[in-house]
């Protein structure tokens, strides 16, 4: 108790923000909650509300909008607080609710995109028997997978205090007694969350990107050389190929995904073997770059394709309220 009340007694001292600091940082994070809140919540109306967006594709999209809509309004305004004022204000309990729950959504969202680029892997590479592959039941086996795993991953982990293990000491002079709340992680904990929560949805990502890649580039050689047999000149060449569309897709969900999530992952599982040596003001700098990553969904995923897109200018404009409009032709 007493190295505890010393530790805390010297984090006072050094800890605080300023005013203005803490005030850019509420309005920062709040337009990355907000951007995440209503992204989200266009995709799973839009999805919901048209019949013709009812394709087992779309409901793995509407399931992790889901996530990353739940991550955005029970995770991150708690969070906010953390990050702004260096201090946890909503007791030991609810910072074991609070992380479990983090780490579920943010796995359940990475899921989700792993099983989304397997579902374009199969569309693009397999269409004549992506539709007896890629049914309903597929979908479904696909969206529990990517809430059962975390879940159990999650929850487990934290309340059974299985991420702690080997660490424990560590954890009560760096988190503990400084009343923080944040997911820590001994070594073997650390390199296990790493792989099951990023390595290996991470990798089926880019397994799936290189092989569409490929197989863009050689339409894309046949497109090209078609073009140059029949002496089409630039302007009225034929149009990219779904292959080509695919792969440029997939390279933005890829890089957007690797881009907000490596530096928190690899962070974390070097964070132990480092002897703990990274701030935790960096640990949460990175954890919301990996926020960023719910809200950038539903602009890589969604409106990039017309059906969303009109969908999203019928819900802005009220139409939606219209009689029928749940059977309006969205996919020309």
């Amino acid at each position: 108790m007493r190295l505890c009340q010393d530790i805390i007694n010297i984090s006072h001292m050094s800890s605080n923000w300023s005013r203005d600091i803490r005030a850019s940082l509420y309005s920062l994070m709040s337009l990355i909650i907000l951007a995440t809140l209503v992204g989200n919540l266009i995709v799973i109306i839009s999805i919901s509300h048209f019949k013709q967006l009812h394709t087992p594709t779309n409901w793995l999209l509407h399931s992790m909008a889901a996530a990353d809509f739940l991550l955005g309004c029970l995770v991150m305004p708690y969070s906010m607080v953390r990050t702004a004022e260096h201090r946890w204000y909503f007791g030991e309990i609810f910072c074991k609710v609070h992380t479990s729950t983090d780490i579920m959504l943010s796995s359940a969202s990475i899921f989700h995109l792993s099983f989304i680029s397997v579902d374009r892997y199969y569309a693009v590479c397999d269409p004549l028997r992506y539709k007896a592959k890629i049914n309903v039941l597929t979908i479904f086996a696909m969206i529990l997978v990517s809430w059962s795993i975390p879940a159990v991953f999650a929850f487990g982990m934290i309340f059974l205090e299985l991420n702690l293990k080997g660490a424990e000491e560590l954890y009560s002079k760096q988190v503990g007694c400084l009343g923080g709340c944040s997911a820590f992680f001994s070594k073997v904990s650390g390199v296990l969350a790493f792989v099951t929560c990023f390595y290996i949805p991470g990798s089926v990502m880019l397994f799936v990107y290189y092989r569409i890649y490929f197989i863009a580039k050689g339409q894309a050689r046949s497109i090209n050389s078609a073009n140059l047999q029949i002496g089409m000149d630039r302007k009225s060449r034929m149009p990219q190929s779904k292959e080509t569309k695919a792969a440029k897709t997939l390279g933005i969900m890829v890089g957007t995904f690797l881009v907000c999530w490596c530096p928190f992952f690899f962070c974390m599982v070097l964070d132990p073997f480092l002897g703990y040596a990274i701030p935790p003001t960096w640990n949460d700098a990175l954890n919301w770059l990996g926020y960023l990553n719910s809200a950038f969904n539903p602009m890589v995923y969604a409106f990039f394709y017309p059906c969303f897109r009109r969908a999203l200018k019928m819900i802005l404009l009220g139409n939606i309220f219209q009689k029928d409009s749940s059977r309006s032709k969205l996919c020309l």
